[in-house]
């Protein structure tokens, strides 16, 4: 066991400023707040693009593109582990910064040139036969052919999941039993190539940026400092600040609003690409305004950095080969059972599933050992909201695969009747919502602090919980009154978005504040990156959920909206019941959880 006071002295920065000269915040948060917002700008922009692209431009089927984005999101928050141990250890969260900012803004521009090489062409297997599809039209009057016999015959998907070819004259020549239709597309392999290179650049660069920023935005406030919730909300704010206008503008350059069809997928990736670059440029030339926060670690020796740098571009090969076994993951058959499923599980699935299972105890163990039983307890509080944070983000984060799907297939994208936007923007939503809400929810909880009223960590977190499972309802309910096209007004899926944000503003910031304070200080970096670790875990259950949601696509398009529609809100309905139980469980484990965090709030 060791002296709790001399682990609180390791954690606090003794050269940390306490000025209050930024909206009543340390000057030193407004650079990491535009750092941030320039990075969220890059990544959000790009994430706005990439279920949509998978679907769309290399024609990817819902279960492959869910998969792929579930994998790409989940190792995005599972390389921080590694990125801030990195840190703790040998470069300092700034070097650490700087260095993931560059990697990320180099996966950024990959991107652009995978998409260079035109898009997947679409084909079909019919019954053992191959087919090439054409498609004809935009939009609702999209439609998919074939060619059989010098017959031209539209593609029609039925309720019961068979497929007809239906004739000019609106006749059926051909009904092909469930099963039996097999779409696909034949992509260029060099382009699907840079397609996982560019994921890999940003996954391993994200890792050394995301876990370091905001372990330097926990060192500018002293332990116990009740302004840290709000900073850390402020601190939020620049996030979704970033991400709003790229996700608004990088589908616009890509794929266009209107009747004007966007300069390219290569254009949102660009932009994306020079978000990363301008928030490498604000902290490396930050002025000295963030002169002693983030330094290396004492002792640790500078000669080892080439080694971590390497390591690093080592661990992209890696990526590389965990994308494209997710690419060739074939469900189990039916009836295969748990050990069946879990022995089938891609690589990828099975290091998230194994990393998480193995780090909570791990952690909890290494506390045991190396603390005091004030710190034990305090890190178990850490790590029971650490677990259910798992459920919150594998639904919140239906969002980029899921939710997008659902606008782009089942959603009138008219606002007001004027014009429409497309489904990548929806995502604009969320972030519209956090920058709007958070001064709101900052003041809320400053206001209730002065009064003894502010809610303990653990019953944020549990209204979160609930608040994520009320967002689905609410859609699921508007869809009730979706139109004679199986398309449901815009402004339902802008309100489960509200409730998402609201949701969210009780548990990120608030989370992340979280790690700073129940860590013990010597692995604070660590935590952060355990943080994450759960998020990570949670990503890869997205996109198991989302593929639950998967529906029968031609060239892209849905063959038939109403099973669509059917398939969305049946999948919504259940995990919308579950976050809701799991919710209220939480909040009656509040109290119990009060007596292990120790005064922490």
């Amino acid at each position: 066991m060791t002296d709790p006071l001399g682990a609180a002295a390791d954690a606090l920065p003794q050269h940390a400023a306490r000025d209050a000269s930024w909206f009543g915040h340390p000057a030193q948060l407004a650079r990491l707040f535009t750092t941030e917002a320039m990075e969220r700008f890059g990544y959000y922009g790009m994430r706005a693009l990439l279920t949509l692209y998978l679907a769309q431009h290399f024609l990817f089927s819902d279960t492959t593109t869910t998969g792929l984005y579930g994998g790409f999101t989940a190792l995005v928050y599972l390389t921080p582990l590694v990125g801030g141990l990195m840190a703790d250890r040998f470069l300092g969260s700034k070097r650490s910064v700087k260095f993931g900012a560059i990697l990320m803004s180099l996966g950024y521009v990959v991107l652009c040139f995978s998409s260079t090489g035109g898009a997947a062409k679409p084909f079909a297997n019919i019954e053992g036969q191959r087919y090439e599809v054409t498609l004809s039209g935009s939009g609702e009057a999209r439609k998919q052919y074939i060619t059989d016999q010098g017959a031209t015959l539209r593609i029609k998907g039925n309720e019961d999941k068979s497929v007809s070819l239906v004739r000019e004259d609106g006749s059926e020549a051909r009904h092909i039993a469930p099963g039996g239709f097999e779409p696909g597309g034949e992509r260029n392999p060099l382009y699907t190539f840079l397609l996982i290179v560019g994921l890999a650049f940003v996954t391993v660069g994200n890792g050394f940026f995301k876990p370091n920023i905001s372990t330097i935005v926990g060192e500018l406030y002293e332990q116990g400092d009740r302004r840290r919730d709000a900073g850390f909300t402020i601190f939020y704010m620049g996030i979704n600040l970033g991400s709003l206008f790229s996700q608004i503008l990088c589908p616009l350059l890509a794929v266009g609003m209107g009747s004007w069809g966007g300069l390219g997928w290569w254009a949102g990736f660009a932009l994306a690409a020079a978000g990363m670059a301008v928030s490498w440029l604000l902290f490396q030339f930050d002025g000295g305004k963030l002169d002693g926060f983030g330094e290396r670690p004492a002792g640790a020796n500078p000669s080892r950095d080439l080694l971590v740098y390497a390591g690093a571009i080592a661990a992209i090969p890696l990526a590389y080969l965990l994308f494209a076994n997710l690419m060739g993951y074939v469900k189990p058959p039916a009836g295969s059972g748990l050990l069946g499923y879990i022995a089938s599980l891609p690589i990828m699935g099975k290091i998230m599933f194994g990393t998480f299972i193995v780090a909570v105890p791990g952690i909890l163990a290494w506390s045991f050992f190396n603390g005091d039983k004030r710190e034990f307890e305090m890190m178990v509080a850490a790590m029971v909201l650490i677990t259910f944070n798992t459920v919150f983000w594998s639904l919140f984060e239906q969002a980029g695969s899921s939710l997008t799907l659902f606008a782009d297939r089942n959603t009138d994208m008219s606002v007001f009747g004027l014009f429409s936007i497309t489904a990548g923007q929806t995502q604009f939503f969320n972030a519209l919502f956090i920058v709007a809400l958070a001064p709101l929810f900052s003041m809320l909880w400053g206001a209730l602090a002065r009064r003894g009223l502010e809610p303990g960590i653990p019953v944020k977190f549990g209204i979160a919980l609930v608040g994520v499972g009320l967002g689905f309802l609410f859609l699921v309910w508007g869809a009730q009154f979706a139109d004679a096209n199986y398309k449901v007004g815009l402004w339902w899926l802008a309100g489960l978005y509200l409730i998402h944000s609201m949701s969210e503003l009780c548990i990120s910031p608030v989370g992340l504040s979280m790690v700073t304070k129940l860590s013990i200080g010597r692995i604070v970096g660590l935590m952060m990156g355990t943080w994450f670790l759960s998020i990570a875990f949670a990503q890869y259950v997205a996109g198991i959920i989302a593929g639950n949601a998967s529906v029968e696509t031609v060239g892209g398009e849905v063959t038939n909206l109403r099973v669509s529609l059917e398939t969305y809100t049946s999948t919504f309905t259940t995990i919308s019941l579950w976050a809701i139980g799991i919710g209220v469980v939480l909040l009656l484990l509040s109290v119990p959880m009060k007596r292990l965090m120790h005064g922490v709030k």
